[in-house]
């Protein structure tokens, strides 16, 4: 990598503060909420964004990729790629962000206009600005620094900017895999859709994610005279303090998580009855477990499918157990595959620390990626501000972000 040519792009790059600032201004202002949020979908954002990729940068070739929906007024839900030729085709280099957003929620709780930019304190205020308009920039940016300094890329750049991350991915990434896959297993797949303050965390696999709700079926009856009833509510907390046991046969540990553990808590409650003098003849409560990869979520359930039968006979309730959600995690992407050590190194090159490949309990659209194959990490600087009111991204994190993609899309 030549020094004094990345040098010529990380000082273009300092120079675009402005410019990234007033591309979040203007991409903050359009609101981009699917039709489950009561949006009319990404369309406008779509639009904008790829003329700006033409005008402002260039791109080869810009593709645009749509899913059916009825839902929303265009009728589809656009899926965009920008491609950079490179002096070789042996691999692509991607950067997938997404052009949704979520709702601003309680506008109370907001001290600004969610849609209107504000700068203060080296941040910038505005629903959207962090997830995942920080990930858009800081790419974006970085193509246009190299196109700037004439840089010459040792393979193809692309930029993949997809629908519906915020609602199930159905019309985003997973329709890119299912209808239009370009992508192949030697390529390097980053998502800069999380991370931590300071950049540490390479996040490589995801814990699988199950949540159950527990109904519990007895007889009501007056609270002074319990023998005439069943009293559900005891029975299901009997069931919630049997929960905890899931801890000590599920006892594996893995370090490239935190927790390096599986974790299982319950945690929502429904109302049962609205007066304290009735034995409730119902009650419902939810677990919350986010389960290692290598343990069988479906082991986890045969466990709980047993306590909930030994509960049934102990207190003569019914016990039906549903899954809300369910996800089985995706292959991880293993701590020394190329995209990890590239991007690790870049990282190294910018911000001079040593990034650790490391595992999370949430989800994120990388498993798509991973159960398609394909080596995907997910990574940027961020404070995770996400779906927050008052979110906000550091400016000087753009910036930074934007030379690390500069510094990976050059390395050979």
């Amino acid at each position: 990598m030549d020094s004094s040519l990345m040098n010529k792009v990380y000082k273009t790059i300092d120079g675009y503060k402005d410019a990234m600032i007033d591309l979040q201004s203007k991409l903050t202002a359009i609101p981009a909420l699917g039709p489950d949020n009561d949006g009319d979908g990404e369309i406008e954002k779509a639009a904008f964004v790829k003329e700006w990729m033409e005008n402002e940068i260039g791109f080869d070739t810009i593709e645009q990729f749509n899913s059916p929906d009825d839902r929303v007024p265009s009728g589809i839900r656009p899926n965009l790629i920008g491609m950079m030729k490179g002096s070789s085709d042996k691999r692509t280099i991607w950067v997938m962000s997404h052009l949704d957003i979520v709702p601003p929620g309680d506008l109370s709780l907001w001290e600004s206009d969610p849609y209107k930019v504000v700068e203060k304190d080296g941040k910038i205020y505005g629903r959207g600005v962090e997830d995942n308009q920080h990930g858009i920039i800081t790419s974006l940016f970085a193509i246009k620094a190299l196109k700037a300094a004439g840089a010459k890329l040792p393979f193809n750049v692309g930029i993949v900017l997809v629908a519906d991350e915020e609602t199930g991915s159905v019309h985003g990434i997973q329709y890119l895999l299912k209808e239009h896959n370009v992508f192949k297993k030697e390529d390097l797949i980053i998502v800069p859709d999380a991370g931590v303050p300071d950049g540490s965390m390479i996040e490589v696999a995801e814990k699988s994610i199950y949540w159950l709700k527990v109904k519990t079926k007895g007889k009501q009856c007056h609270a002074s005279t319990p023998e005439q009833g069943i009293n559900a509510h005891r029975a299901a907390a009997h069931l919630v303090t049997r929960i905890d046991e899931l801890y000590e046969i599920f006892n594996e540990r893995d370090e490239v998580f935190d927790p390096p553990i599986s974790t299982f808590e319950p945690t929502k409650k429904e109302n049962n009855v609205p007066n304290i003098n009735t034995i409730p003849a119902d009650d419902v409560f939810y677990v919350d477990m986010r389960i290692l990869p290598h343990i069988k979520v479906d082991d986890v359930c045969e466990t709980l499918m047993k306590m909930a039968k030994e509960t049934e006979e102990k207190y003569g309730v019914t016990i039906s157990l549903t899954s809300p959600q369910r996800e089985d995690a995706a292959p991880a992407t293993p701590s020394d595959a190329p995209v990890v050590t590239a991007l690790s190194n870049s990282i190294k090159d910018i911000y001079g620390i040593e990034a650790r490949a490391m595992g999370i309990g949430g989800g994120t659209v990388a498993a798509f990626f991973r159960r398609s194959g394909l080596n995907a990490v997910v990574w940027s600087r961020i404070d995770e501000l996400a779906h927050q009111p008052n979110e906000y991204t550091i400016i000087d994190n753009m910036v930074g972000d934007a030379k690390v993609f500069a510094n990976l899309f050059m390395q050979e």
